[in-house]
């Protein structure tokens, strides 16, 4: 057992839409500002609060969830990350103690208790003033694993409201307050169906709010946040692995396999950025030499053994996609000679003929016997349980696996004689409620989102099968 003293704190909120991405992003923003090296988690299965984490940092943001992930996967996970950092930073989801069932499985509070940290409270203040003591001190007190260390207010009208809100936590809480959030400081990212627009799509708006989170920092009590993140105790984790590679920053570079087994290309561009760190990390230290590809601009497959594409949204930019005639033929004459294939979501919906979206219809890659159509309500969302019913360079039936969707896409005309489904879903929507993964010759295509610290043995099988169609046997 190793005993790791790494400052840390959770950002965790009464509701969703109180303020934690604004608050979390501001103290990023500060820490890195002040010279401090930070690392950023997001709970649960999320690609896009992430992605804004990631660019304010420099460092991969980590999803720890404990619904997928039990209390020693998630704190080494978290700890593997953070060994070389100064404070770690959490942001929690929808309210702390909000989880799939009435025991709060799955929570934010259940994350902070697995890694022992402090959390600090962002409190929604609209139209409020003495209940805010009321309610603050509820979550003090509802789950005594929880320590709640301190609030950071938001939308605080004016000097008068803010001095009765921390007359009444000081007086009735015993705790500090951390932050106070003006109420109508401009901070926003702008909202599209699935959540937030990722980071690396729009460079302007990625500079706005560098400078809107350098904004929001300056309203937060910076030295008195440290300070409660350096009273997390120690944190007692299992022998870490030393032989796994650690993503270093927000790209692939500097990611090489000790001992090269195959070419394994990953789709890296505005339309795919749905990649779990882990994920790409498990690959590497599997054999794999990772190659990226942009389905925007580059005309031709590079030399690969197998390929893995990952979520995002493609029907953002299926003019570009479609209108690049050359990657989409060489991918789909690739997929016929058997190069193997991993795709999640929005690689499914590349895979297939075409994207229907806002009345417009746009060619795919034509891989795989289906058609897509976009549509306005979430036809996917939330945890996804199956049980691989048809084998797979991937899976062996009969496997149980657990993992995330989320899509407003839904496959129509598809024609089931030319292919399989890999799983039947026990709990969620998949393609068609009753089942999800599309097998063709060696692609496997799902909505569902695996995490390799989860599925620990996905990655090693993508490389084998690469490997395997490398050499021809």
């Amino acid at each position: 057992m190793m005993h790791l003293d790494i400052p840390r704190v959770v950002m965790a909120a009464p509701h969703g839409r109180s303020g934690k991405t604004t608050a979390t992003i501001g103290l990023l923003s500060a820490l890195k500002s002040a010279g401090y090296r930070v690392q950023s988690y997001k709970k649960g299965p999320d690609f896009i609060d992430p992605s804004w984490m990631t660019r304010i940092t420099g460092r991969p943001c980590r999803n720890l969830d404990s619904f997928l992930m039990d209390r020693e996967i998630i704190r080494a996970s978290f700890a593997r990350s953070a060994m070389d950092v100064d404070i770690a930073v959490v942001e929690g989801a929808m309210g702390l103690f909000d989880g799939v069932d009435l025991e709060g499985s799955g929570s934010t509070a259940e994350v902070a208790k697995a890694i022992a940290a402090p959390v600090l409270l962002v409190v929604d203040t609209t139209r409020m003033t003495r209940s805010v003591a009321a309610m603050v001190s509820g979550y003090q007190h509802f789950d005594p694993g929880v320590q709640v260390a301190g609030v950071i207010l938001n939308k605080v009208a004016r000097p008068r409201h803010e001095n009765l809100l921390r007359a009444a936590i000081e007086r009735y809480c015993g705790i500090p307050v951390l932050g106070v959030i003006p109420k109508g400081e401009k901070f926003r990212i702008p909202d599209r169906h699935l959540g937030l627009v990722p980071a690396a799509e729009d460079d302007d708006l990625a500079e706005a709010v560098d400078g809107a989170g350098g904004t929001a920092g300056a309203f937060l009590d910076l030295p008195g946040i440290i300070n409660v993140a350096r009273q997390a105790p120690p944190l007692g984790v299992q022998t870490l692995p030393g032989d796994t590679p650690v993503l270093a920053g927000p790209g692939l570079d500097g990611l090489k396999p000790a001992m090269p087994r195959a070419r394994v290309a990953v789709f890296w561009d505005r339309a795919f950025t749905f990649y779990y760190p882990e994920n790409l990390e498990a690959l590497v230290a599997a054999g794999a030499e990772l190659v990226p590809v942009n389905a925007l601009v580059d005309t031709q497959m590079p030399r690969v053994d197998a390929a893995y594409i990952g979520g995002g949204f493609p029907e953002i930019f299926a003019g570009e996609i479609s209108a690049n005639r050359g990657l989409l033929s060489d991918l789909r004459g690739s997929i016929e000679a058997g190069l193997p294939v991993y795709a999640e979501c929005g690689g499914l919906m590349f895979l297939g003929r075409s994207i229907r979206w806002r009345g417009a219809k746009h060619a795919m890659t034509g891989a795989l016997p289906f058609e897509v159509t976009m549509l306005d309500k979430p036809q996917g969302h939330g945890y996804i349980t199956l049980e691989v019913e048809n084998s797979s360079p991937y899976f062996e039936a009969g496997e149980s696996l657990q993992g995330h969707e989320f899509h407003n896409s839904r496959v129509e005309n598809l024609e089931e004689d030319k292919i399989k489904f890999a799983f039947r879903v026990t709990r969620g929507h998949g393609i068609n409620g009753a089942y999800d993964g599309l097998l063709y010759k060696n692609v496997l295509a799902c909505y569902t989102h695996l995490h390799a610290l989860v599925t620990t043995n996905w990655a090693s099988r993508l490389v084998a099968a690469g490997e395997k169609y490398g050499t021809g046997k």
